[in-house]
């Protein structure tokens, strides 16, 4: 039965989707809506995801000019934490205020974070600016998604999801191309300084959007609310990312992060619950949908993200493969998610249906990384590209329609805070699966040979080169017990996309 309706939030809080509506307010054609609305809610998503990838290849050059190599992962997880962190916020403040304002203030941030950055004399205070960076940078993705929302009707979403996926690929390619140029050219300075031209025009853009009432109901701000929902991510991120260095000596710190993030996570709960204007609202989560979406988010997020970060470690460490080899290899794997976003975005918006697409999109997904585990080894390097493209191409049918669930279902007074939950799920499943999967492939390895461990780190710096002295039938075993241990991680990955295909089937809301 469909419950695209049924759903909804309370009498008190539901509200049916907005109507057609554009910058214009007259046009409503899906043509003149791609001209109008879409250049302004694209850049600044643009931003936000190049963001997170430009400033990876400029890192040892930073290392280089200000020192302190240790703290220089400070440079990507303190923009993590801030960007996941502002996500819900700026949710909740467009719900209040208006979301083209709030896309305004994010641009504003942003823009002076990036030449702070640019001006950041040693690794600390870049850590700190980027911390400023991530503030403008976690408003960008939320609330361009809950401007699609606001300014797309229902039917259309589906589509301009797709467009977005599109975008999102685009610009997840561009960052690390454009880092790695703009560095070699210019100085890592360039990376950020390149944001303030690209900003303004963005924030030009916005400015075109139609000014819409806001919804004033709302008088306070849940700061106890956000004070807990930090202590509950900062040190939940900061465990995860240490779990993936594998250093026992850390455990103590470790499980005293993580049990500080689970106290604070209950404290939230507490006060959400009590809380007059709540920051997360808990009656949008007594919706099967949005947390279905939500839940299915994060699966999405733990499966891609451990997917592009352990591709390449396998490729080089089993296969020999060459940094530019292996981009060669990856890229089916990007262009596969754009494309089957595109291709699930037209097909919502000419039938109506939403999550029947990832519930087959997510079971063939998972069939295709059991092939990829158990099949890898026989795969040549002209095959490989086109299974990674196939397994991408149905993982691309996830995340528009997650959206466009949630933005249904939470109605438009709460159109900014599903987004960011959303996009807050994605961020914390991506950690969590990255995290997992670097815990089991590391055990997989240290429980089965010890000095097939410790050479680990010399094969992926130098590839099968670093055991070449070794005698033959050594390097055959050493070689079976990587293939062994990548195996288990792959079969993990398909852990997550098979609980997502789960959730994708048990989605209430089938239909717009």
């Amino acid at each position: 039965m469909t419950r695209s309706t049924a759903e909804e939030l309370p009498d008190d809080k539901a509200e049916a989707p907005l109507a057609a509506t554009t910058v214009d307010a007259g046009p409503t054609r899906p043509g003149m809506l791609l001209l109008t609305v879409f250049p302004s809610i694209m850049l600044p998503m643009f931003l936000a995801v190049a963001d997170q990838t430009i400033v990876a290849t400029a890192l040892p050059a930073i290392a280089s000019s200000l020192g302190d190599v240790e703290r220089i992962s400070w440079v990507v997880v303190s923009y993590l934490i801030a960007n996941t962190i502002a996500a819900p916020v700026y949710g909740r403040l467009g719900d209040s205020f208006g979301r083209r304002r709030m896309m305004l203030a994010a641009l504003i941030i942003f823009i002076f974070g990036s030449g702070l950055c640019a001006l950041a004399p040693s690794v600390v205070i870049l850590t700190a600016t980027r911390v400023l960076q991530g503030f403008g940078g976690g408003g960008l993705m939320t609330l361009s998604q809950a401007l699609i929302g606001e300014t797309i009707p229902p039917r259309e979403r589906g589509r301009y999801q797709g467009y977005f996926a599109g975008v999102t690929v685009s610009s997840s390619t561009f960052g690390p191309i454009a880092g790695g140029y703009l560095t070699q050219a210019f100085g890592w300075q360039s990376i950020f300084l390149v944001n303030l031209p690209l900003g303004l025009v963005a924030f030009a853009l916005v400015l075109r959007l139609k000014v819409r009432p806001s919804d004033r109901r709302r008088t306070t701000f849940d700061i106890p609310g956000l004070v807990l929902f930090m202590m509950f991510v900062a040190p939940i991120i900061l465990a995860l990312e240490q779990i993936q260095q594998m250093d026992v000596r850390m455990l103590p710190m470790i499980l005293g992060l993580i049990a500080f993030g689970m106290t604070a996570l209950f404290l939230l709960i507490w006060q959400e619950k009590h809380s007059t204007s709540p920051l997360i609202p808990p009656v949008l989560f007594k919706q099967p949908s949005v947390w279905r979406s939500d839940a299915l988010a994060a699966c999405h997020g733990a499966a891609l993200v451990s997917l592009i970060t352990f591709l390449p470690i396998y490729l080089r460490a089993a296969r020999g493969a060459s940094p530019a080899e292996t981009g060669l290899i990856l890229l089916p794997l990007m262009f596969g998610i754009g494309l089957g976003s595109l291709i699930t975005g037209q097909l919502v918006s000419r039938t109506g249906r939403t999550a029947i697409f990832p519930s087959f999109g997510y079971v063939l997904a998972t069939i295709g990384l059991l092939f990829l585990a158990f099949w890898v080894p026989r795969l040549s390097v002209f095959e490989l590209p086109w299974v990674l493209g196939g397994i991408a191409l149905f993982m691309g049918t996830v995340m528009g329609v997650v959206q466009i669930t949630v933005q249904t279902v939470a109605g438009h007074r709460m159109l900014g805070t599903g987004a960011a939950m959303v996009q807050f799920s994605r961020s914390v499943g991506a950690a969590f699966g990255t995290a997992t999967v670097a815990t089991v492939l590391f055990s997989i390895l240290a429980t089965t040979n010890r000095e097939t461990a410790s050479l680990f780190g010399a094969i992926i710096d130098h590839g099968p080169d670093a055991i070449a002295a070794l005698p033959p039938p050594r390097q055959a075993i050493i070689a079976a017990e990587i293939g062994e241990a990548f195996r288990t991680a792959f079969l993990t990955v398909a852990a997550f996309t098979g609980v997502g295909a789960w959730l994708a089937w048990s989605m209430p809301m089938r239909r717009l």
